[in-house]
């Protein structure tokens, strides 16, 4: 069992809106986890790297790209990401989900992004460190707040059960050429 709880959908689809995804793209997946949102960006990203430092992250994010049928499309990489990104082509876009070691991995995504990546975090003081980073790299965009409910039965009627709060963290890379060099 994951230590982190996937990422949940409705998250999920604010990430890939924020993004900027487009046919075509390369896509990356830092702190991948159970693959869920590699999955969401696969519907128009042609090429994803997924990584993850965790054994467990690996294997259950592998089991889930075989089932949703695009395996071949991904680079499933083990290790820590801060030190594998700067291996791996230019990105159209990327998404962070895990936050260990973040300024390390936001200098590294981007110096190889050439459009937007996303960070979630699940703490305030983790947020302004993003916010922060980003501000340096000069690349924040906007950091949106996002709190959801789920409806449950409750007595016969329906009561709402909050998820726990996410910051999404949206930097962009784009200097009005919209090209890096390599």
């Amino acid at each position: 069992m994951l230590s982190a709880s996937p990422t949940k959908p409705e998250i999920i689809a604010i990430v890939i809106s924020k993004l900027n995804l487009a046919p075509g793209n390369v896509f990356c997946d830092v702190g991948c986890g159970t693959g869920a949102v590699s999955i969401a960006a696969s519907a128009f990203a042609d090429r994803i790297y997924a990584i993850d430092i965790r054994d467990e992250a690996i294997a259950e994010a592998e089991r889930n790209f075989d089932a949703a049928g695009i395996r071949e499309r991904v680079t499933l990489i083990h290790g820590e990401a801060s030190l594998l990104i700067g291996d791996l082509p230019l990105l159209d876009c990327a998404f962070v989900g895990g936050t260990r070691n973040i300024e390390d991995v936001l200098q590294a995504i981007f110096a190889r992004v050439r459009g937007r990546a996303v960070v979630n975090a699940a703490r305030i003081e983790t947020a302004a460190r993003i916010i922060r980073c980003m501000k340096l790299l000069g690349v924040f965009e906007e950091v949106v707040h996002v709190q959801v409910s789920r409806g449950y039965e409750l007595a016969g009627e329906t009561a709402l059960k909050p998820i726990n709060p996410v910051y999404i963290v949206v930097g962009d890379a784009r200097d009005g050429t919209d090209q890096k060099k390599e």
